[in-house]
């Protein structure tokens, strides 16, 4: 039996490049949706707030109209997202906690507008069932964001975090291992490197995949 979104069973990923159709949105290679559990859409339900969908597109174009500077959502490569996880984006920028009313007034919502910068998920993150991710906020290659999270500030590379609001629990790995990982970016390989290379992915040593790297990937 299918969800309302073509996921038969928990198991099931969809591709993010065969869903996302939003201008604002850009998605790298391989990079997944697991969806079953939350029986949400994608591009709207896990993100939202983005204008670029065809019913708000056909109501008002703020860039035109008004001159807004409309955040993107930039997702990487091997990227993993779980059910029920939400990235909230810059269509509710209207309410200002420094003003005297948060309440967004129709005849000032384009003054009141303010961006607050691209959503950045680097490659080879893990995103975790429920976990929400703010508007602004960066995610670092390789990062892990436990589920439940609330993900308020920017998550270093290779860094696991949690809670709410989400604080580091631990890196995956050594400076020194970071830094190589860092430097071989194994996620923006050709998907023929990664698929020759995959015994080595799936293991903790990264001195071998660095050894590979130097060996075969930098001929």
């Amino acid at each position: 039996m299918t969800n309302n979104h073509n996921f038969e069973k928990w198991s099931d990923t969809m591709f993010l490049k065969d869903l996302v159709t939003n201008p604002l949105i850009e998605v790298g290679e391989c990079s997944y949706y697991s969806g079953y559990y939350d029986n949400q859409e994608f591009e709207n339900g896990c993100v939202r707030y983005l204008w670029g969908d065809p019913l708000t597109m056909a109501a008002f174009d703020p860039i035109k109209e008004m001159g807004w500077h409309l955040d993107k959502l930039i997702i990487g490569n091997y990227v993993c997202i779980a059910a029920g996880a939400t990235i909230l984006m810059g269509g509710n920028h209207n309410h200002h906690p420094d003003w005297i009313t948060v309440y967004p007034f129709a005849s000032h919502v384009e003054k009141s507008y303010e961006p607050k910068g691209d959503t950045v998920i680097k490659s080879d993150t893990w995103i975790g069932m429920n976990a929400m991710i703010m508007p602004g906020v960066t995610i670092g290659e390789g990062a892990v964001i436990a589920a439940s999270s609330m993900v308020v500030k920017d998550v270093p590379p290779y860094t696991i975090v949690g809670g709410n609001p989400a604080r580091v629990i631990k890196k995956r790995f050594s400076d020194e291992e970071i830094k190589l990982l860092l430097e071989l970016r194994w996620f923006d390989w050709t998907l023929e490197q990664v698929e020759a290379a995959k015994d080595i992915l799936m293991s903790d040593s990264i001195k071998e995949l660095y050894a590979y790297y130097k060996k075969y990937i930098l001929k």
